[in-house]
């Protein structure tokens, strides 16, 4: 990554054709370059695209040294280059496996964060009591529970972060034993036993296909601070609507079960615990043409030094990873691995023809008027947030991670799904950068928000926790992926962040379904 000057643009590889605009740029400025001078011919956008020399019908723009795209018409030095002008043709990628191995060295100094020790040994860093809809029937129910607890109980219980009911609009007319039905499975599953979570209750309907109790039966489910359902003497986990007898009486029975539990969810308290149990969600939304130049390389800074204190980072989004996959598979531990990320790869451009759709559909209004034309340059920009470092395993959506260092979960670009899957296979923080300004929380894993540019870190203060607009302005991203990853430990010690303090979360947990419903 070049050093940012006092120039109004930015030049992110000497191969690239197009600079970025720092500001926005007058139809007549004059941009020095080392080799020549370029006057704009049109007024340029804030995080967009400038040709800096005469681009052909067909040629390829080129941004990261990396082809995004190709002219679909004849470009001067000087004109914005934008979707007006370019098609989002993908650029036959040549693929390498394991070629490109940097082990980030063991730092000097262990570090610890201030977290909960839970008796099956895992380390969370909340302490919520949740309230597990299993499916869209069962979901006004269980908002019931917990706002009838939180308003009667919690203020006795200061240990505890709160009540979260996490409902969704699913869990219904799918296939029984189906792929969207266990992936259901696995996502409320990996909620139920996270570790932010001290303890929980599973409400159903009692006819659904998702069936509480073959999530229970299929997933082992535990109860109060890691302990099996059978120590939990008459405490039930699951409760069906139908089988207790109408919504009413199972909100009486849910609350007095769970009000049992609160004297012992209370009864935690913070301990040092190695950073290398932390597994970080690593996400990028509402992304603009300064997110792969300032905010996620900043959390690449800050992913590379979690992998070198043993911990994970966690990538997702695999359609914002789509035409830029050829740098990961360089940087996977095995070419198995890397084979793994191009089978997901083929899956999802399957999935796309299957419904009549083109990947490239993925970036938003938001994401186009910020300044990213095609999702070969988002995608560039989005694995930023991973660093250099090796990329150790690739999973499923919501499956648990169990790795360590850097790892992919397959999941879509939408952002309450990919991050809901991020938390259900582990995850106890997230790190979430944006450039347009997304108003992201999640409970039960806190969000820390990092914004792209210091107009929108201004004009959102109150949703944005680092700002890392300051790169832009001289600041270096070493030091801006020092401040985030010092944030994550402080987050990660229990220091909330600002969607936490205005209680965003309640209503993020989002399954991902990609399969039909009947």
């Amino acid at each position: 990554m070049p050093s940012l000057s006092n120039s109004p643009v930015i030049r992110l590889h000497c191969d690239d054709n197009v600079v970025v605009a720092k500001e926005q740029l007058a139809g007549d400025r004059q941009i020095v370059l080392e080799e020549f001078p370029v006057l704009t011919n049109a007024p340029i956008p804030a995080g967009h695209k400038v040709a800096i020399r005469q681009i052909a019908e067909g040629d390829p723009i080129i941004k990261f040294g990396q082809p995004i795209g190709y002219a679909s018409q004849n470009i001067a030095a000087g004109e914005w280059v934008h979707v007006h002008n370019v098609v989002a043709t993908k650029p036959g990628l040549n693929y390498a496996f394991s070629t490109d191995l940097r082990i980030p060295p063991v730092p000097e100094v262990a570090r610890t964060f201030d977290g909960f020790r839970r008796a099956n040994g895992k380390a969370g860093t909340r302490n919520y009591i949740a309230v597990i809809s299993t499916v869209n029937c069962s979901a006004t129910t269980a908002k019931y529970v917990a706002k009838e607890l939180s308003e009667t109980d919690l203020s006795e219980y200061p240990n505890i972060d709160g009540i979260v009911p996490l409902v969704h609009k699913s869990g219904c007319a799918l296939a029984f034993g189906g792929e969207d039905h266990l992936q259901l499975n696995r996502t409320m599953a990996g909620f139920a036993a996270h570790p932010n979570i001290v303890a929980c209750i599973i409400l159903g309907l009692g006819c659904e296909t998702a069936q509480a109790t073959h999530l229970e039966r299929e997933h082992g489910l535990v109860q109060l601070g890691g302990q099996p359902q059978s120590d939990a003497g008459s405490r039930p986990l699951v409760l069906n609507i139908q089988e207790v007898g109408g919504v009413r009486k199972t909100v009486a029975k849910a609350v007095a079960v769970l009000r049992e539990l609160l004297p012992e969810a209370n009864n935690v308290k913070r301990t040092p615990i190695p950073l290398s149990e932390l597994l970080v969600a690593m996400e990028c939304g509402g992304s603009d043409g300064n997110s792969g130049i300032t905010a996620n390389p900043a959390v690449g800074i800050a992913s590379d030094l979690l992998v070198a204190h043993g911990a994970t980072s966690i990538l997702s989004e695999t359609t914002e990873i789509y035409g830029a996959e050829h740098m990961l598979t360089r940087r996977a531990i095995t070419p198995e691995v890397g084979e793994q990320l191009l089978e997901r790869i083929r899956w999802w451009e399957d999935y796309a023809r299957k419904h009549g759709a083109s990947i490239d559909n993925n970036p938003s209004v938001g994401n186009k008027n910020g300044g990213l034309t095609t999702i070969y340059e988002k995608s560039l920009g989005a694995i930023a947030k991973a660093g250099t470092s090796p990329l150790k395993a690739v999973y499923k959506y919501a499956e648990p991670i169990t790795e360590k260092g850097f790892v992919i979960m397959d999941s879509p670009g939408f952002d309450p799904a990919s991050i809901t899957g991020k938390v259900a296979s582990g995850a106890q923080v997230v790190v979430f950068t944006t450039g347009r300004g997304s108003c992201f929380g999640c409970k039960p894993s806190p969000t820390i928000k990092v914004a792209t540019n210091t107009p929108m870190f201004n004009r959102m203060r109150d949703d944005m926790d680092i700002n890392a607009g300051t790169i832009l302005e001289g600041a270096s991203i070493e030091s801006v992926g020092q401040q985030i990853f010092e944030s994550i430990i402080a987050t990660a010690s229990g220091q909330n962040t600002l969607s936490e303090a205005q209680g965003i979360g309640d209503e993020e947990f989002c399954p991902w379904f990609p399969g039909p419903i009947f």
